[in-house]
């Protein structure tokens, strides 16, 4: 391992979905540059028998405590040139985990996937490696296992004592349709609930605390392009992120006739925004407003619920989308899809949004 390199924990997710194979067949991919160190904390032997699925020569060396994963970093080659490539996995999870059914709903499985995540946490929190990035998990699994979370977002806060968050699907520059020069983002107002509550928490309040994640996310992001400094006030050179706001209603709300919210409640939060600072505009219909935002015109997109955002974002592009998890003190990032359970363990699974995860994470430890 090269002390210059970022150490990225990698969670194996659920072991019954295509966690275990798109993370192999990331690590596997030699056409990509590996510039960090990888530690897979999950199960080696589930790991193995991925990469064994796809052919690919790495080997999933497992390792009982951190002290047995440090060891097993410093004595590995500063290049790539043993086959296979030897792989640390902390084995997180339980025995029992492989023995869930592959593409089930099975309560080992999401065991496993909460066992992973929190150990990942704990690593991130004290330091032991520089992000994590965590492959999906299935939420009812995981509730059957005794663990009520709507998701990893709410976990992680959670685990990291944190009280405001948000869900970013990010995809990175460079590709038709993927923003302007710093990419595009589309933040969650609210996340992971039935679309009938979604109207409870749609308030002017929760709207402005993610308007400034967005805010804070992106100014440090674009302060990194251009190699100035930035504080939470935003750029030193006055640059700002560009901050577009969803309607909730269809067309905008038609000046009240569909509904209210954006005149008593979306409007306001983004008149207190501009008035700290911030650049950003709406409420703006969703159907005219992604075109806009896919050709560049914004930075980011402010989105009332899950669905609003991610259908749109993942029209653009699904497997080049990047999960980041805004407002937390660790670097987060997770595919934008879930376990798959249809074409689990099949080696169909593509492993190109995991790729782009892992690339995320490195990036964003400099930041």
């Amino acid at each position: 391992m090269r002390s210059t390199e970022p150490l990225i924990g990698i969670t194996m997710g659920d072991p019954t979905g295509i966690g275990p194979e798109v993370i192999a067949g990331a690590l596997g991919d030699r056409s990509a540059r590996l510039d960090y160190s990888p530690v897979v904390i999950g199960r080696a032997a589930i790991m193995q028998r991925a990469a064994d699925m796809r052919a690919l020569r790495l080997q999933f060396q497992g390792c009982a405590n951190w002290a047995q994963v440090a060891e097993l970093l410093s004595s590995l080659p500063e290049t790539l040139g043993t086959d296979p490539v030897t792989v640390p996995c902390l084995e997180a999870a339980s025995r029992e985990s492989q023995d869930a059914r592959d593409g089930c709903i099975d309560a080992r499985g999401g065991q496993a996937a909460y066992d992973c995540l929190v150990q990942a946490a704990e690593l991130c929190n004290s330091g032991k490696i520089a992000a994590m990035v965590t492959a999906p998990l299935q939420k009812k699994a995981m509730e059957l296992a005794g663990h009520h979370w709507p998701g990893h977002t709410e976990l992680l806060a959670h685990l990291c004592s944190v009280d405001s968050t948000a869900m970013m699907l990010y995809l990175p520059p460079g590709k038709p349709n993927h923003g302007g020069p710093y990419g595009l983002g589309v933040i969650h107002v609210t996340l992971h609930m039935a679309l009938r509550e979604v109207f409870e928490h749609i308030t002017e309040e929760s709207i402005i605390r993610t308007i400034e994640l967005t805010h804070i996310y992106f100014s440090r992001l674009l302060a990194r392009s251009r190699g100035k400094f930035v504080g939470e006030g935003g750029l030193s050179d006055g640059g700002r992120p560009r901050i577009a706001v969803t309607a909730l209603n269809p067309h905008a709300g038609e000046s009240g006739r569909f509904g209210r919210e954006e005149i008593d409640i979306i409007a306001p939060a983004v008149h207190k925004a501009q008035s700290r600072g911030i650049d950003a505009t709406g409420p703006w219909a969703t159907d005219t407003l992604m075109p806009r935002a896919a050709r560049g015109e914004f930075d980011a997109v402010v989105a009332m619920y899950h669905d609003q955002g991610h259908i749109a974002l993942k029209l653009l592009d699904m497997f080049e989308a990047v999960n980041i998890t805004l407002g937390l003190p660790i670097v987060r990032t997770s595919v934008a899809h879930g376990t798959a359970h249809d074409i689990a363990w099949k080696g169909i699974a593509e492993f190109g949004g995991m790729s782009q995860a892992i690339a995320a994470a490195v990036k964003l430890c400099g930041t």
